[in-house]
């Protein structure tokens, strides 16, 4: 883990906000054009069937696929649960989602651990999507019982908090899922935006100090990846939180006990990250809890953070993570 720092000292060492600001943009474009570089490459040199002939078969018998279908780095869906399946018989969302949750709950040798997972509106999802395009980095603070600074005179900036840095990433729709495959009988494939899925994203999540020191180099210690699969079919998004195991323990032997791995990242604090998303990406909620004050807080943060960073505030960040 790394050190944890107060308040006062966050800005003091390492970068400061402005260049990590630059830095990570520049990171994301060094990114971005190693891409194209690869796409490129590519249609150069045709790559070689993604699949030999026995595995076309085991993948036919076994009804799932363990490759995607498109350029999208993410996990599909189909490779963690059985989704012909789950279209094959009729399900409600609701039992989609308590399937979800059993099956992450079943992990780590029952106990669940190094995994959170939720389900998200569809209508939430795509106003959480619209801000993290617009603002896809960010810091997120968590507090850490029991450590402080010696500043009795005002106990909350004395406080130490952990701060971890966070990116959104956005990659291709995924396949609508279906029972069947395609319908050979269609006339064509849909095409518009009203039958496409959204987006698929995710949220990585580093230590702020990791990823000063080693910035695009920094290991994730959580990621959040958002499915949406079922978007249009039952109105839900998938949410699935892998928290990065610990290098001692990363390596998985088969038959090995894996209910003592230990993670990067506690459960805790994992939940917390998530939540975190919610709070400062969600703006508008309609739900009964929705502070319209908070928003314009969370809203008023990330503006700052990414278009006056000289005007962001650390003990803003802290009071808004602590009220909201």
């Amino acid at each position: 883990m790394s050190p944890l720092l107060p308040l006062a000292g966050i800005t003091r060492q390492g970068l400061e906000l402005s260049e990590l600001r630059t830095r990570a943009k520049e990171a994301a474009h060094r990114k971005e054009v190693a891409s194209v570089k690869s796409a490129r490459l590519s249609q150069a040199h045709p790559q070689r069937l993604a699949k030999s002939p026995s595995e076309l078969v085991r993948s036919k018998v076994s009804g799932t696929s363990s490759t995607r279908k498109d350029s999208s780095p993410v996990k599909a869906l189909e490779s963690i649960i059985n989704v012909p399946r789950l279209m094959s018989t009729p399900h409600t969302a609701e039992q989609i989602s308590a399937l979800w949750t059993t099956y992450h709950a079943s992990r780590t040798g029952g106990t669940g651990r190094g995994f959170i997972c939720a389900s998200v509106p569809i209508k939430l999802y795509d106003k959480m999507l619209t801000t993290g395009k617009q603002y896809p980095m960010f810091v997120m603070p968590v507090s850490r019982e029991g450590s402080s600074a010696v500043l009795p005179e005002d106990r909350e900036s004395a406080a130490a908090h952990e701060f971890y840095f966070l990116q959104w990433d956005f990659h291709a729709p995924p396949l609508p899922p279906s029972a069947t495959g395609p319908d050979p009988f269609s006339r064509a494939p849909p095409t518009s935006n009203a039958s496409a899925l959204p987006q698929t994203a995710t949220v990585l999540f580093t230590p702020l100090q990791e990823y000063k020191l080693r910035q695009s180099f920094a290991t994730p210690y959580l990621i959040l990846t958002f499915y949406p699969d079922f978007a249009k079919t039952h109105g839900i998004v998938l949410l699935r939180g892998e928290i990065t195991p610990s290098a001692a323990t990363a390596a998985v032997i088969p038959g090995k006990d894996t209910s003592t791995t230990r993670f990067l990242l506690s459960q805790v604090d994992a939940q917390l990250l998530a939540m975190g998303v919610q709070k400062f990406y969600l703006w508008g909620d309609e739900s009964a809890d929705s502070s319209e004050k908070g928003d314009r807080r969370a809203e008023k943060l990330l503006r700052q953070f990414h278009e006056h960073p000289e005007e962001f505030n650390w003990a803003d960040l802290l009071e808004h993570a602590r009220l909201a």
